[in-house]
């Protein structure tokens, strides 16, 4: 099983970045995937989580919402986080993870880290 994230970077506020998450191993279509993100010092929050069926909704923290967009692509097995007017404090360790109702087990991804500074 992995979740390997992508696409991190230093961006300038304002500037975008679109994380990847590229999962193998697990039923993708099965779980609900999120994105974590953990800023320095800080604790583990949850950013955005997306269904795995097109009837859920997507959530989204209320520091986010209108910035960032989660997304995924069953056929690629992978999930995306799109985003936007990039902030200071969204400077942060980003995970993706997937969870399924039940005993089934759940899966972290390494992280990538996203610095968002002039």
């Amino acid at each position: 099983v992995q979740l390997v994230e992508s696409g991190g970077g230093l961006v300038q506020p304002g500037g975008s970045l679109r994380l990847s998450c590229a999962a193998s191993g697990f039923t993708f279509s099965s779980y609900v995937m999120m994105w974590y993100r953990q800023p320095p010092g800080k604790g583990r929050e949850l950013v955005a989580s997306i269904p795995s069926t097109s009837r859920g909704r997507m959530t989204y923290a209320d520091s986010v919402k209108g910035r960032f967009t989660i997304s995924r692509d069953n056929a690629k097995t992978t999930v995306y986080l799109q985003m936007n007017s990039l902030k200071p404090e969204d400077t942060a360790v980003y995970y993706c993870y997937a969870v399924r109702p039940g005993t089934a087990p759940t899966y972290w991804g390494q992280g990538t880290q996203v610095t968002v500074s002039s």
